[in-house]
């Protein structure tokens, strides 16, 4: 304790939704936090093996994976830092013939790792869009056994997916600039434990999008699902939460108004030309909506895709229930 207030320690990604957090200019009621910033990729790889930290954010896919094997350390708190349209970061070998999604069909295909949020996004959409199975790919994995997520999870490739580890001695970066590989779902250069691909890949002339112009891509698929793909929540110790119920709700309102803090920002640099109408009002409108909102009620749609996502790709037995995943207390906020 401090001052009456609980000590947590708390593992965020740097973003702009997190970092009236790191700076102090947000503090949760109650708790007196000690940040520390860590990579994604490392975070969750710490959190799942050691358990690091109080309070840390948390792979989405690896919480519900790790729920539908009885593993219950961690109870989530419906705070999501991090969304993107994933699929519209698939890199390909442009010599390969590959130009649309379904060109992936017997292709070499990498990823960092297997069972990574991005990752069962970007396959569950080149499936429910583009009729893309997993089956149809040739998979190549950057991340070792130990230094995965998976490793902590008991991953093992679903059945009659073929699966190929890459070897600790390259990685995908040199294998796709070789053009030892035709393609991968996301690319990782940041510094971290986990991840070890340096090359850039934006030198090198073989190497382009799957999708000519990301931006459009992601709309098209917004305006048709509604579901802006969520990567990381936040988690909290059970062992904690139990202790202290009031954590949920507190660390909720804390990362609420600091997400609030971020938008306030943003909206006054914008202030001038939302009066105007100089943006339009399409874009205007879309502004004054928010697409990431935090909360299970707002965001649950897209929870719930990404747990049938989860099922229909083999990394879990059964669909995974929300609400069993997320503090009772934050159901209804």
């Amino acid at each position: 304790m401090s001052s009456g207030r609980l000590q947590l320690s708390i593992a965020l990604s740097d973003n702009a939704r997190t970092r009236p957090l790191i700076d102090g200019i947000v503090k949760p009621e109650a708790i007196d936090p000690l940040i520390t910033v860590v990579h994604p990729s490392e975070m969750f790889w710490r959190q799942l093996k050691y358990a690091d930290f109080d309070v840390s954010e948390m792979s989405m896919s690896s919480l519900l994976i790790a729920a539908s094997k009885g593993d219950f350390r961690w109870v989530a708190i419906p705070v999501f830092t991090h969304r993107e349209f994933f699929h519209t970061r698939i890199r390909v070998r442009t010599d390969r013939g590959i130009r649309t999604p379904q060109d992936l069909r017997g292709k070499r295909v990498a990823v960092p790792e297997y069972q990574q949020t991005s990752a069962i996004w970007s396959r569950g959409i080149l499936q429910n869009e583009f009729g893309v199975n997993m089956r149809d790919i040739e998979w190549f994995m950057e991340r070792t056994p130990d230094m995965s997520h998976g490793g902590s999870t008991g991953f093992k490739p679903p059945e009659g997916v073929r699966l190929n580890r890459i070897p600790p001695t390259t990685n995908i970066g040199e294998m796709m600039a070789k053009g030892e590989l035709d393609a991968t779902l996301l690319y990782l250069t940041n510094t971290n434990l986990v991840d070890r691909s340096t090359v850039d890949l934006a030198k090198v002339p073989e190497v382009g999008y799957l999708f000519a112009d990301p931006v459009a891509e992601g709309h098209r698929f917004y305006q048709k699902t509604g579901i802006f793909p969520i990567n990381h929540t936040v988690v909290v110790k059970r062992e904690l939460l139990e202790k202290h119920p009031w954590l949920a709700l507190n660390l909720y309102s804390g990362f609420l108004k600091a997400k609030n803090e971020t938008t306030r920002r943003a909206t006054e640099a914008l202030g001038p030309w939302l009066e105007t109408g100089a943006l339009g009002a399409e874009a205007a409108s879309g502004l004054r909506k928010d697409p990431l909102a935090y909360g299970v009620k707002a965001a649950r749609p897209v929870l719930e895709t990404i747990a049938q996502f989860l099922h229909e790709q083999g990394l879990t037995e059964g669909r995974v229930n929300i609400d069993d995943v997320f503090a009772k207390s934050t159901l209804d906020v």
